[in-house]
């Protein structure tokens, strides 16, 4: 199998064989198993009149927290907890728990909620502060992620993800949908629903935009898709294919894969489609091309050493700097994603006649395998770092799955009945 039938076919032709019995709007259910080195137990109580609410806040926070391996629940009981009550941080810390949470959900008179909230260090008998959240109904499931990003933020020293959107692809009979979920999985929304297959979702760097291919033309066409519009544009629809595309760091350009010059070479294209510039200058098959997250680099896969393998060059072609190979551990490796440090590489390797994830340490070259499945493809970082998206196959069905950067967390997200692949971790919200 050649290299560009390995990468620019082999969704296409495993979603046509697939068929999914599921919702218009399924939700993904999140499996989480394994938890990190140290946990930090944290109790969060019932908020305040949020019985009478659309969303449970808490609960919501509770299952971010949970979902990171990080911390881990204590019990606090049945009865809310308003973040203006008194608290006995002291019998808190003697149930065992590090940090309490209480809070109240509040209807207001133009129908919007607020979502107030309260976190304590019951070791240090410490109040460290609390947000105001005022939303829609619409808004409470995020404003609860808002709420876990806080308390990630203040116990752990790092910023949390949890207020992070996903975008993946679900095929529903014979129709393809390009959902935006919660980073949870959760409040799924369809951004395009189309009988061509769609791959590739990339996020634009401040999470309004996803560029993606589409096959809706009969041939890969590369769109830019605004969220909050619904408004598509066509960036690239050269002759040959038209895939791969990633966003530059401030989001102006994009590097796209073309077959327009007959072997498939990497193009940089800016965001409005004009200013069309080819980058890699070979005779070999250069595709995926992924920005270092300086905008410097341009890491990407070719076989021009007889086998794919990742590369890096200067970010304005090959021109200007001679591509150097990345990845020598492993025969075949594809799909470069590089951490928002630019110190971690993930990848897919060949091992064993499967594909598995990998993450390579840029500087000393190290690779670690950080999977026991042996379908993966697509590897996305979360906006921090911490975890890795992939597409993989659990019982011989297609689904989502997260892995901590150390190997130790890892949670599967699948659609009840059906297949679900092309994710990508979208960023930090503005």
């Amino acid at each position: 199998m050649s290299l560009m039938t390995k990468l620019g076919l082999k969704t296409l032709v495993a979603s046509c064989l697939i068929s999914v019995g599921t919702g218009a709007y399924a939700q993904l259910n999140v499996l989480v198993t394994g938890s990190g080195t140290s946990q930090f137990p944290i109790a969060t109580a019932n908020f305040a009149n949020e019985a009478s609410s659309p969303q449970q806040v808490s609960a919501i926070i509770r299952q971010d927290l949970q979902r990171s391996g990080k911390f881990t629940n204590i019990d606090a009981g049945g009865t809310p907890v308003s973040e203006t009550d008194s608290v006995d941080l002291g019998a808190w810390k003697a149930k065992g728990a590090d940090a309490f949470v209480s809070g109240s959900v509040n209807k207001l008179p133009n129908g919007q909620y607020e979502v107030r909230f309260r976190l304590y260090d019951t070791v240090k008998q410490q109040n460290l502060g609390g947000l105001s959240l005022v939303s829609a109904e619409s808004g409470l499931r995020m404003s609860a992620h808002k709420i876990a990003d806080y308390i990630y933020a203040k116990l752990l020293g790092g910023r949390g993800v949890f207020a992070t959107r996903l975008s993946y692809v679900i095929q529903t009979g014979g129709r393809y949908q390009l959902q935006i979920s919660d980073s949870d999985g959760q409040d799924a929304k369809i951004a395009l629903s189309s009988p061509e297959p769609i791959i590739s979702p990339a996020w634009s760097p401040d999470g309004t935009k996803v560029a993606y291919v589409s096959f809706e033309k009969k041939k890969p066409v590369v769109y830019i898709h605004d969220l909050p519009t619904g408004r598509r544009v066509v960036v690239s629809n050269q002759k040959g294919n038209n895939s791969a595309p990633a966003w530059s760091p401030d989001g102006r350009k994009l590097a796209v894969a073309l077959s327009r010059t007959g072997n498939t070479q990497i193009f940089e294209v800016n965001a409005d489609g004009s200013g069309l510039r080819r980058l890699t200058q070979g005779s070999s098959i250069d595709t995926e091309p992924y920005y270092s997250p300086d905008g410097n680099s341009i890491y990407f896969t070719s076989d021009r050493g007889g086998q794919p393998q990742i590369y890096k060059m200067p970010a304005a072609g090959e021109s200007a700097g001679a591509a150097q190979r990345v990845t020598f551990a492993g025969a075949y490796n594809t799909s470069p994603r590089v951490s928002p440090d630019g110190k971690q590489l993930a990848y897919i390797s060949r091992t064993g006649g499967g594909f598995k994830l990998y993450l390579q340490d840029l500087a000393s070259g190290t690779a670690t395998g950080l999977t026991d499945t042996t379908h993966d493809e697509s590897p996305s970082f979360a906006a921090n770092g911490q975890y890795i998206l992939y597409a993989t196959q659990v019982n011989g069905r297609g689904v989502l799955a997260a892995v901590s950067t150390d190997g130790r967390t890892r949670q599967v997200l699948s659609v009840q009945g059906g297949v679900v692949r092309e994710p990508s971790w979208g960023p930090f919200m503005q």
